[in-house]
Formats: C-alpha cells, sequence, structure tokens
C-alpha cells in the first residue's frame, strides 16, 4: 500500500512528504520515513505483525531526526487508524497520547474521531474530508471515500458508535477482500457472522464461518 493514496486520510494535513508537490526535493529522510511507514501500514494489514512493527521503529527513528511532535503524531495516527480499521477498538493509541501537548488541533480532533468520540461541529470541521459524514453519524457516509483505508476507518467508527448498518458491514468486507488486506477482512467478517448469529441466520453465519476459515488459512511463512 502506498501512503500517497492516504493524504486524504491523514499524511497531507502534515506537510510532511513535500516532495510530494511541487519545490525543492525533501530531504532523504522524509523519504525513508514514508517507505517505512507505507511497509509498516501494509504488513500490518496482511496480517503480519513482526515486519509492521520493525517499519514502525524505522520511521519513528526517521521523524525523530526531525524534532518536531507533529510529524511523529502523524505516523502514530496512522499507525492507530489501521486498528481502527481493522476493529482493534479496545487499544490505546499509546504512542500519539505521549505526543498529544504537542501536536496540531486537527490531530487531537483525529485521534478522538478514531476512538469513537462525539465531537463538536468545530472538531469535525478539522477531521480530513472523508470523515466528516462518519463522525456526524451518517450512516450514508462511505459512499463518497475512494480511499480503501479511508473508508475502513470510517467504517470502523461507524461500529463503534453503534451507527454501522449491515450496508456498512458488507462494504467493508468488499474493501478489506478486494485490497487482500487479510487482518480487517477478518474482522468484519466477525462483525457479520456475529450479526447473523444475532438474527438466526443459520445459513448466512454458516457461510460467514466458511469465509473465515478460508481468509484464515494462511501459509506458515506469512503468519503473524
Amino acid at each position: 500500500m502506498n501512503i500517497s493514496t492516504m493524504k486524504p486520510a491523514i499524511w497531507l494535513a502534515t506537510g510532511l512528504l513535500a516532495a510530494c508537490s511541487s519545490g525543492p526535493r525533501a530531504p532523504d529522510w522524509q523519504f525513508e520515513a514514508k517507505g517505512s511507514m507505507d511497509r509498516s501500514v501494509a504488513a500490518y494489514m496482511e496480517g503480519n505483525s513482526r515486519v509492521e512493527t520493525a517499519e514502525l521503529e524505522r520511521a519513528r527513528g526517521q521523524l525523530t531526526r526531525s524534532g518536531r511532535a507533529d510529524l511523529l503524531a502523524t505516523a502514530e495516527l496512522l499507525h492507530c487508524a489501521t486498528r481502527t480499521a481493522s476493529l482493534v477498538l479496545d487499544e490505546p493509541c499509546t504512542g500519539f497520547e505521549k505526543l498529544r501537548p504537542d501536536a496540531t488541533e486537527a490531530q487531537r480532533a483525529y485521534a478522538d474521531y478514531l476512538k469513537g468520540q462525539a465531537l463538536p461541529p468545530q472538531a469535525i470541521a478539522l477531521l480530513p474530508e472523508t470523515q466528516r459524514a462518519a463522525a456526524a453519524g451518517n450512516a450514508g457516509a462511505l459512499a463518497g471515500i475512494n480511499d480503501p483505508l479511508s473508508k475502513l476507518v470510517a467504517a470502523g467508527v461507524l461500529l463503534q458508535t453503534g451507527k454501522a448498518d449491515p450496508a456498512v458491514i458488507r462494504q467493508a468486507i468488499d474493501t478489506a477482500s478486494a485490497q487482500g488486506w487479510r487482518r480487517p477482512l477478518l474482522a468484519w467478517l466477525g462483525a457479520a457472522l456475529r450479526l447473523a448469529e444475532q438474527g438466526g441466520n443459520t445459513a448466512e453465519a454458516d457461510r460467514l464461518r466458511r469465509r473465515i476459515e478460508l481468509t484464515q488459512n494462511m501459509p506458515a511463512t506469512v503468519k503473524p
């Protein structure tokens, strides 16, 4: 996965990758930080925790060279956004919280949004445009989101705030499946399974269990 495709979600707001726009070439550490974050996010979504952790630490090391808390906060928010997208909703965003006092107002709003907190209108306005409808509790919020990670983040917030209807869950499943993202796919299939069981839909529950089993049948070389 390429972080450049996630600019609407997080990265563009920080101005970290000035090299992606016109102007002087950005320092090497910025490219190295971006590359590490690309690989960290991809590894997590694919289910490879070992690579994810190693690449995240490399990115952190590069970003601390700037001495800027807001840049490091961007990486921490991206790290935590992958958890929201994968329905890991009880894991605190520890890395960001250490930086919260020196983070931007928009970053603080985004961190609160990832935790499913209700935001006032002025804070919603600070969020990436792709996330504002979900923050307002609009169940149709996914319709205008093209970026896969942004769509899963919005779906994750809708789920934890009780606003995700079956259509949201189906869109999240389809999005994760299309990207080959095993970790969020399993999480969203699990959410769909719980819904089917609660509704007494035995045939659908059995189908979802078979799909979960198929998705879990990964080669030993890629197991987290």
